[in-house]
């Protein structure tokens, strides 16, 4: 395919809507980080009962033959994953991560027939800061699909922090649940996964009418891993609003995700909520929200859950004091299909998010053939169903067909400390050293979505083990 003229690309239809394509060159890549490369455990169907009673991903497992390489292989026992997946009791739960109408004023770009602003942050490079779309086609390059409508969006290498193309990447807007990407980043590395807490009613208190749940009870016991689990596959504001109990109340919480963002250099983000519900005044961006994920997927614990398609949560306890477990799907739908979609090859999470204010919000990673991709999607325009998912399979696809035929636009900034040699960089890289042990250690206790990434692989779902976001600690440096 020929490249394509500023001329020719200067406008690209979406939605119905005209909108203009900056091409423009910047300065030199970043320093690249690498990821290393993994194997696959291929997951198959339930019976047909227990399809009907949950609606679950699958527990099956046969090893793939594709080898780990690189910087860490990672052998997993097929018995220590099965119990994992097993079937037990299990209830369906409802699994739409959308609360009710909410009277929240002024929300910012609530009117699709706003402009983004023309002062938007320049982190990452100028044209980042510019409205409308940005990228820099090369020879052979696809151009940009025409059906995507979000009002910002951003594709960008995980590895290098290239940014490979952008719309309104700075516009700050309502985030929605994908604001737990940074409640993760922040709070995750301070508890151990088996440490047990009683919650209480207190610990519940404050959360808004309509919040997504998971189903946490008080006077009854969970460990800090099933919470995450509530956290990333229910989108449950239950879960956040307990382990922000346990660091210290939801105003602390609230005050450390910020000082997480700045360390971040997200500086787009405001929070005002820990969960991401629709609050005044309670905003982020495409560019913010990706760099909360690329920062998580430093942490084999986040990496885990945010890859999780089907776990079980603990229930409530019976008349024999007894507690069966029910079972939880990730509300993730390039994860696990699901709604008239398939999960898309090679996804890895991260985190989906919709309310009244916000939208539909997502970000993603996927990885084919060794190239690994972030994509963030805001606020898509109402029409076509599951549109959030659909655009950023469009914009993933693009990257990927894109790869070594774009120059980037700009860059995913490393953390403060990255560049100022005082530390790792991120809170979830500063966890524990019970956090950071040894990747066979992370197939203990972990259930179901025991690996790290989702692929479909001759038709058959995919779940990838070990570390497949196993970043090195080398964060990309600008050139200054």
């Amino acid at each position: 395919m020929r490249p394509v003229s500023a001329q020719a690309a200067g406008r690209l239809r979406a939605g119905g809507s005209s909108r203009r394509v900056t091409h423009t060159m910047i300065g030199s890549a970043a320093a690249a980080c690498t990821f290393s490369n993994v194997s696959a455990l291929n997951v198959s169907q339930k019976t047909a009962s227990q399809r009907t009673a949950s609606r679950p991903l699958g527990s099956r497992l046969s090893v793939s033959k594709r080898p780990a390489s690189l910087a860490l292989s990672v052998a997993v026992a097929s018995a220590a994953v099965l119990p994992a997946l097993a079937a037990g009791p299990a209830v369906a739960l409802p699994r739409d991560d959308k609360p009710t109408a909410s009277a929240t004023p002024g929300a910012p770009g609530k009117a699709r027939n706003d402009p983004p602003p023309a002062d938007m942050s320049k982190v990452g490079g100028d044209l980042l800061g510019q409205p409308d779309t940005q990228v820099r086609l090369g020879p052979g390059a696809p151009v940009l699909p025409k059906d995507v409508t979000g009002r910002s969006w951003i594709v960008a290498d995980a590895e290098s922090g290239q940014v490979l193309a952008s719309h309104n990447a700075h516009w700050r807007l309502p985030p929605a649940s994908t604001l737990k990407m940074l409640f993760a980043d922040t709070v995750l590395p301070k508890f151990p996964r088996d440490q047990q807490h009683m919650v209480t009613a207190d610990d519940l208190a404050g959360m808004g009418p309509g919040s997504s749940l998971v189903g946490v009870k008080a006077n009854l016991s969970y460990s800090v891993h099933d919470l995450w689990l509530g956290v990333f596959l229910r989108s449950g504001n239950d879960a956040v609003h307990v382990l922000s109990s346990m660091n210290g109340g939801v105003a602390k919480t609230v005050q450390d995700m910020q000082a997480q963002a700045d360390e971040l250099q997200a500086l787009d983000t405001r929070v005002v909520s820990p969960d991401g519900y629709d609050m005044p005044g309670q905003v982020s961006s495409a560019y913010d929200l990706t760099l909360f994920a690329r920062s998580g997927l430093q942490n084999k614990d986040f990496r885990e859950y945010c890859a999780t398609a089907t776990a079980k949560f603990p229930g409530p306890e019976g008349k024999d004091k007894k507690r069966d477990t029910v079972e939880i799907q990730n509300t993730n739908r390039l994860l696990t299909g699901d709604f008239g979609l398939s999960p898309y090859k090679g996804i890895a999470g991260v985190k989906n998010g919709n309310t009244t204010n916000a939208g539909s919000t997502f970000t993603g990673v996927a990885e084919r053939n060794g190239k690994v991709l972030l994509v963030t999607v805001m606020n898509p325009a109402p029409g076509e169903g599951q549109a959030v998912y659909k655009e950023a399979a469009r914009l993933l696809d693009w990257g990927f067909a894109a790869n070594g035929k774009v120059t980037p636009v700009g860059e995913l900034v490393p953390p403060k400390s990255a560049t100022t040699g005082t530390g790792t960089g991120s809170g979830s890289a500063q966890g524990s050293a019970k956090n950071r042990t040894g990747q066979a250690a992370a197939a203990k206790g972990q259930s179901g979505g025991i690996g790290i990434a989702l692929g479909v692989a001759g038709g058959a779902l995919a779940l990838v083990v070990g570390a497949i976001f196993l970043l090195n600690r080398r964060w990309p440096i600008r050139k200054r």
